[in-house]
């Protein structure tokens, strides 16, 4: 039975802040998985471990099994999520930093409420809509200008993973009404299994104990956290919060992956960054007001 949204409900917020929390550090992490594996391989064995762990989850839990009807959203949302946006940031950040493709996530929770309307019926405000049009702007100003005008292949990867993952976020919101938010993400995962293992193992390096640990750090948390664990939190705000309301808590992700990104990688953050960042964090404020 789906559930209403109440986008008033504060638990819906903090598993918001929570999820989005997790998945700020997904770029850096996959920046240091990059230094030791081909983006490919790292894509492939991040779906497929996920997969595997959310399998046993299912397993011990004991979770029904998806209905037919459900089975075409699930598969939207891996191709979204599990397969689409993992792999064109991965392909996107051998060109670009990663607080440089952080920044172009502040265009998420636009794409996310574009979709949201399309996909769950809701019909957020003019003003919210205007607000979190500034917040994409913002992004886009700052993204050309650390491109001084020219636009490489790294920003188009990032520009349309941005597309695929709101429109993964939008139909897994829609789906956990009815299916529970965790109970999404581990379907979605084990249903991309066929073609996420065996292409894993296919690319498997050759010589695993050359690759340096920080390395596989970085696909662990890629595979466990950005793809599991941060959607347990992230698809049941969605459902119980509202997808445009809930998605602008995005704007807040550029913010802390500079952090991270500075803190892990030793990335330099200009202060125009910092700007970008404030700006479109001011922007999820209003926009909530609005939503």
């Amino acid at each position: 039975m789906a559930v209403p949204a109440d986008q008033g409900a504060p638990g819906a917020w903090i598993d918001g802040l929570i999820g989005v929390s997790i998945f700020s550090a997904s770029l850096v992490a996959t920046r240091l998985a990059l230094t030791g594996m081909d983006a490919l391989f790292l894509s492939a064995a991040r779906a497929a471990l996920a997969g595997l762990a959310g399998a046993v989850a299912l397993r011990i839990l004991r979770q029904r099994r998806p209905r037919g009807n459900d089975l075409r959203s699930l598969a939207i949302v891996a191709a979204g999520v599990v397969v689409g946006f993992p792999l064109l940031t991965a392909l996107a950040l051998r060109t670009v930093s990663a607080a440089h493709g952080t920044v172009f996530v502040g265009l998420l929770p636009l794409a996310t409420a574009i979709f949201g309307t399309l996909r769950s019926g809701e019909r957020p405000s003019a003003a919210f809509w205007l607000l979190s049009l500034c917040g994409a702007l913002v992004t886009v100003a700052f993204a050309a200008r650390g491109l001084e005008g020219q636009v490489g292949p790294g920003d188009a990867f990032m520009l349309a993973a941005i597309l695929v993952c709101g429109l993964g976020y939008a139909e897994g919101g829609v789906l956990a009404r009815r299916l529970g938010g965790w109970q999404v993400i581990a379907w979605a995962t084990v249903l991309s299994l066929p073609v996420s293992l065996p292409l894993a193992l296919a690319l498997a390096p050759a010589e695993p104990t050359a690759i340096p640990l920080p390395a596989w750090a970085g696909l662990g948390y890629v595979a466990l956290f950005s793809m599991l664990i941060g959607f347990v939190f992230w698809y049941r705000a969605l459902a119980r919060g509202g997808i445009a309301a809930i998605g602008q808590l995005q704007l807040l992700q550029p913010f802390l992956g500079l952090g991270v990104a500075a803190l892990v990688l030793g990335e330099r953050i200009e202060p125009a960054m910092i700007g970008a960042a404030v700006a479109v964090a001011a922007c999820v404020a209003l926009a909530r007001r609005f939503a």
